[in-house]
């Protein structure tokens, strides 16, 4: 091979991923500059360090919502579903448990609510925005029953450990992003499960003529939206020391707008875990910087939701135009 077809040949990976994330990338920059322009205690290590660790509960939450959208669903249930496994893992913790049956009663109480979402949706035809809707709140009223409403305390060294404490340089809470990411990134985009979600949902008819069992792999992809939102409340709960019964309000709508923004289609078959990441990060830096610019909360409920609209509508135009 001449130099010349040699530099093409490497130059072509680099230029796909230009054309694919080149828009969200000059966005995360446009974003970045701002704020440092606004506040110059944004652009610091050490507060780049913080806005990695505050997206790790919203990033993971967002690779299982990404599932989910692929589909042409929409999980609703998952900031309930947070604050059931930090709520799980304190109450674990109280009866005596020690650090591996809490993590695995954990993750277990997230398969079995996502289990839920997925049979009801696929087993009986509901729409997954009203079974989501409805699980959402029976979800967090499960959260105040063991306390009546009240936080339940969590006390044991490791579990404090995985939000507090470093390996390598990096905070344990980060590696955890950057294994699960890895993890969902081969699964939907090396794997025949990953090929099987995408023709599910970008052509269901398609994915039935083809043998694909599409019950079956809705009702698992329920089931990852479920435990990632898990691990997203074993996470949070980490951090907080604590089960919050309130833990994971809203979640739902910063997953759904880091998955869109990075690219996933709200019709189903388009998105890729890598664009969900760059969007969960757009997220994370717009609440660290209008935090940081002592935004009220109640505006920033406005410019999220306006941001939401702008993605949706992009995605929308983007497919009239294909067509």
């Amino acid at each position: 091979m001449s130099d010349e077809k040699h530099v093409t040949a490497v130059q072509k990976p680099y230029a796909k991923l230009l054309r694919q994330y080149g828009g969200i990338l000059v966005s995360l920059v446009v974003l970045c500059i701002i704020f440092s322009v606004m506040n110059p205690r944004f652009m610091t290590v050490a507060n780049f360090m913080n806005v990695l660790q505050q997206i790790a509960v919203i990033a993971i939450a967002a690779f299982g919502m990404t599932w989910v959208i692929l589909l042409g669903e929409i999980d609703l249930s998952i900031g309930s579903i947070i604050a059931v496994a930090g709520m799980a893992a304190a109450q674990a913790f109280l009866a005596g448990f020690g650090f591996m049956p809490t993590l695995v009663l954990t993750l277990l109480a997230g398969a079995a609510m996502g289990l839920a979402n997925g049979v009801l949706t696929a087993k009986l035809g509901l729409p997954s925005f009203i079974v989501t809707v409805a699980t959402m709140g029976i979800f967090r009223g499960l959260v105040s029953l063991p306390t009546n409403g009240a936080p339940a305390m969590i006390e044991n060294p490791t579990w404090i450990a995985i939000g507090a404490e470093s390996f390598v340089g990096l905070p344990i809470i980060i590696w955890i992003v950057v294994v699960l990411f890895v993890f969902n990134h081969v699964l939907l985009s090396k794997t025949t499960f990953g090929r099987r979600a995408y023709l599910t949902g970008g052509n269901r008819e398609a994915a039935v003529y083809s043998g694909i069992k599409v019950d079956r792999v809705k009702i698992t992809i329920f089931m990852i939206s479920g435990i990632m939102a898990a691990i997203s409340g074993i996470l949070l709960s980490s951090r907080l020391y604590s089960a919050q019964t309130n833990a994971g309000t809203s979640y739902e709508l910063d997953a759904i707008a880091a998955a869109v923004l990075g690219g996933t289609s709200l019709a189903g078959g388009v998105g890729t875990m890598i664009g969900t990441l760059i969007g969960a990060l757009i997220i994370g830096i717009m609440n660290n910087g209008m935090n940081m610019l002592s935004v009220p909360y109640f505006y920033q409920l406005i410019v999220k939701g306006l941001v939401i609209l702008l993605a949706v509508w992009l995605d929308v135009r983007s497919k009239r135009a294909k067509r």
